[in-house]
């Protein structure tokens, strides 16, 4: 009997997605929707060999001055949808956005470690492609905590982050109650950490009914970020459905002037 318990004890637990497959369905990623015909392609190689595919998106007003927003998505979306996206939302900025490691047609293999390491190279390439006189980074869902780390190193000017957490290992934790997550969850952003003595001004936009990244973690959150000059809560709205409310463009637009210094660095 205790053969066969273990047994389906090995079954069972192969049948479990590990950490790296909840957190990065690259197979579940839809197609990219239509690009603006000013849209370009533009590539990065990583140190470990990983190509990076990303899309420069140029504004489609005049602004006086160059601004740039360099975008990181959710895990399910892809970094063309990111760019339209941000384009839409900021039609007087430069975006730029990359498709995450192992999300095609980016190469590699993807992973928090990864992702917080690839950043400040899209960063760089972003900035080198623009020659920009105001950086400001806007991330979503787990895209908040890589840009986090950017302001956590002060390499933008402002942060915008939509549905934010203060450690990602603490929000998985929040899902799965009845698991022992501490053990072998391995793809921890502590958000909080990278905020908590950067001076980079940060937005937050939150969702009121977000089931996903739970309300104490997003307050988490705001109470270690250091200057933090817009927060926002959508009310009704869930982790997915806030794009769809027109108070979250509204938001958006707002974070964007709060968190874009009067002077560029």
């Amino acid at each position: 009997m205790l053969v066969v318990a273990l047994l389906a004890g090995i079954f069972v637990a192969s049948m479990i997605p590990t950490p790296t497959q909840m957190l990065f369905p690259t197979h579940a990623v839809p197609s990219p929707e239509p690009l603006p015909p000013t849209a370009r392609d533009v590539s990065l190689k990583a140190p470990d060999g990983a190509v990076l595919q990303g899309i420069v998106i140029p504004p489609a007003t005049q602004a006086e001055r160059r601004i740039l927003v360099l975008g990181f998505g959710g895990n399910a979306w892809n970094g063309s949808d990111v760019a339209v996206y941000l384009h839409r939302l900021y039609p007087q900025a430069h975006v730029v956005a990359f498709h995450y490691r192992g999300y095609r047609p980016s190469t590699g293999k993807p992973s928090a470690k990864a992702l917080l390491a690839d950043a400040p190279l899209v960063r760089d390439r972003a900035v080198a492609l623009v020659n920009p006189d105001v950086t400001v980074a806007a991330g979503f869902s787990i895209g908040s905590g890589v840009t986090a780390s950017l302001a956590g190193e002060g390499l933008v000017d402002g942060a915008i982050l939509v549905t934010p957490f203060d450690s990602l290992k603490a929000a998985a934790a929040d899902l799965f109650p009845w698991l022992p997550v501490g053990l072998f969850f391995d793809q921890e952003i502590d958000a909080g950490a990278f905020l908590s003595g950067s001076a980079v001004p940060v937005a937050i936009v939150a969702a009121e009914g977000d089931t996903l990244i739970r309300p104490a973690r997003t307050q988490g959150l705001r109470q270690m970020t250091r200057n933090l000059v817009f927060d926002r809560t959508i009310a009704g709205a869930g982790h997915n459905d806030i794009y769809d409310r027109p108070e979250f463009a509204a938001a958006m637009q707002e974070a964007l002037g709060k968190v874009t210094p009067t002077k560029a660095k």
